[in-house]
């Protein structure tokens, strides 16, 4: 893919670029008179999520790389400042005022956590930044965003309530499961997604008869899950970090529930670590996924290769694969608005119809994509995925 536009030069004057340190309005001819625009990335690096910002920034410098590699935007190189967010609104707040402050940034990409994208939209509307989330599920994010009221936010993610709306639908459907016991996190993540099953479960005839959440880092399940087998439950619906999922599935095999009550949701019930740690739990699980490693199409299997190459081997991950992504998508966007100036790149995101390995992503008036979610089952250990499926958000009354 080609990553070039014409442009005519951009000279500057040093007292002019002297100005571009108090006038933000001039950032972007800094960095272009530099040979370089900037692209803010916002994750947790440390703390107990520090794992899935690694994949996030391991994917989007892969995307950085592909890009320079093909000659840039308009020949200018791309360059990534990083900002720590630690899963923690006030850190990425914080992260994100560094970046738009001091090192200048026009555009930021980012966070895994809703809780964190959620407290830098009023910010980034403020600075008249662009914020594209790549990996917050969390449906208030885009309610909020677009005609909604931060037109600055766009989200390339599928939201929690698409994903709710798949999964309760093929398990009463396909699976007869009606009756499940919440085990969720307790988070603007897992909290939003299990409001927004309640929203979906009654028109497939199903209902919640148990309700728990969990904080980050907790490690025995065991009290909970004897509730959850006197409960009635037929399943349990999950909305859990992928580390989480692995100590309830195995927490689930010592008491001798695996292969009685399915796991459904989300919890990256299918990845091969999960698969590997509770095989027996993870069987018969159903999730919905923005994407997998083993989703067929010639882009996607370059992709993994091109990451596991550049990674040591290392088999990406969601998180991994969405900033690559987004950071392509963004790059479009800069391409096809001919300019690195906010609005233009912002008007050419609302338009732009882009071709990823996981389909054409358009955005809706409220900055969401319109994008496909994979529906997977595990049978015989392995994922098997049953379609794909693109929802549409009942967005509240105005």
């Amino acid at each position: 893919m080609s990553y070039a536009f014409n442009r005519s030069a951009l000279c500057i004057s040093a007292a002019m670029l002297a100005l571009t340190i108090a006038i933000p309005g001039l950032i972007d001819v800094a960095q272009a008179a530099n040979g370089t625009i900037k692209l803010g990335v916002v994750a947790p690096m440390s703390g107990a999520n520090s794992r899935y910002g690694a994949y996030a920034m391991h994917g989007a410098q892969l995307a950085i790389n592909e890009i320079n590699e093909a000659g840039g935007i308009g020949g200018k190189k791309l360059q990534i400042d990083s900002g720590d967010s630690q899963c923690a609104p006030v850190e990425g707040v914080s992260a994100t005022q560094r970046l738009i402050n001091e090192d200048q940034v026009k555009y930021i990409i980012g966070d895994i956590c809703s809780s964190v994208t959620l407290a830098m939209e009023p910010v980034v509307e403020d600075a008249r930044v662009l914020l594209l989330n790549a990996a917050s599920s969390n449906p208030d994010i885009t309610y909020k965003a677009g005609v909604g009221g931060f037109k600055w936010t766009y989200r390339n993610y599928p939201t929690d309530e698409t994903r709710a709306a798949m999964v309760v639908k093929y398990a009463a459907e396909q699976r007869n499961l009606h009756k499940f016991a919440v085990l969720a996190a307790d988070s603007d993540y897992g909290r939003g997604a299990v409001a927004f099953s309640k929203k979906y479960l009654p028109e497939n005839g199903s209902s919640i008869v148990s309700e728990d959440y969990f904080k980050e880092g907790e490690v025995d399940f065991h009290s909970v899950l004897s509730k959850i087998k006197a409960s009635g439950a037929q399943a349990i619906l999950v909305y859990s970090p992928t580390d989480s999922s692995a100590i309830v599935g195995q927490q689930m095999i010592e008491m001798g529930l695996a292969g009685k009550l399915p796991l459904v949701g989300a919890g990256d019930f299918s990845v091969p670590s999960n698969l590997a740690a509770a095989p027996a739990a993870m069987e018969g699980s159903i999730e919905a996924t923005a994407w997998l490693p083993s989703y067929e199409g010639a882009d996607n299997e370059a992709f993994v290769k091109r990451y596991e190459a550049a990674n040591g081997g290392e088999e990406p991950n969601t998180h991994a694969y969405q900033f690559w992504e987004t950071t392509h998508l963004l790059a479009q966007a800069m391409i096809n608005a001919k300019s690195t100036e906010g609005d233009a790149v912002r008007a050419a995101l609302s338009a732009i119809k882009y071709s990823s390995p996981m389909g054409t992503i358009v955005f809706d008036d409220h900055n969401q994509a319109r994008r496909p979610m994979i529906l997977v089952e595990v049978k015989d250990g392995k994922p098997v995925i049953k379609g794909t499926v693109v929802g549409d958000i009942k967005y509240p009354a105005k």
